[in-house]
């Protein structure tokens, strides 16, 4: 046995017969790491099992930050660090932090979602990405699944993805 993690590959020509496969492979108790596709396959993640992403609660996580830090900045500066007497308005003029609260609002949201997609999706620069199969970015559709952490062994697991339509069947090690 090698250092790394050894992978079977299963090369599919067509996004139905991949959603099936799927659907077959998992029904056979086999965990798959993941599937990549040269296109956006419609249903994909409900057939690979995947929770709703929790994107959408970090960016109002974000939303809400760049809201209180705009508040905080204004208030600390118009009524606590400079207040200023113009016209006898309020040091704290609430409608007047509006379009600042709304920028601030989406800035941060915007930078935190790209954060967060960038830890979530393990793109640093420093990283390396995992490349199956160079064709996936042409027109086949590969199915990875991770030998060590199913508990068949390598024959049974190729014999189960070569029975759900598999063009091809490969072996692969990352280190």
């Amino acid at each position: 046995m090698s250092n790394g993690t050894n992978y079977v590959l299963g090369v599919y020509e067509d996004e139905d017969v991949l959603k099936d496969a799927v659907r077959q492979v998992r029904e056979n108790g086999v965990e798959i790491e993941e599937v990549y596709s040269p296109f956006p396959v419609h249903g994909i993640e409900d057939v690979l099992g995947y929770k709703r992403s929790w994107m959408a609660r970090a960016a109002f996580a974000f939303g809400v930050l760049g809201f209180a830090l705009a508040l905080t900045m204004q208030i600390g500066m118009m009524g606590v660090d400079w207040p200023m007497i113009i016209g006898g308005k309020d040091f704290v003029p609430f409608p007047a932090f509006v379009p600042v609260l709304f920028e601030m609002t989406v800035l941060l949201s915007a930078f935190g979602m790209v954060g967060t997609f960038f830890v979530i999706a393990n793109l640093k620069p420093w990283g390396r990405p995992k490349i199956f199969d160079i064709r996936v970015t042409d027109d086949k559709h590969v199915m990875a699944v991770d030998i060590d952490a199913n508990g068949k062994s390598e024959a049974d697991i190729k014999e189960i993805i070569k029975a759900s339509g598999a063009s091809e069947i490969n072996n692969k090690t990352f280190v």
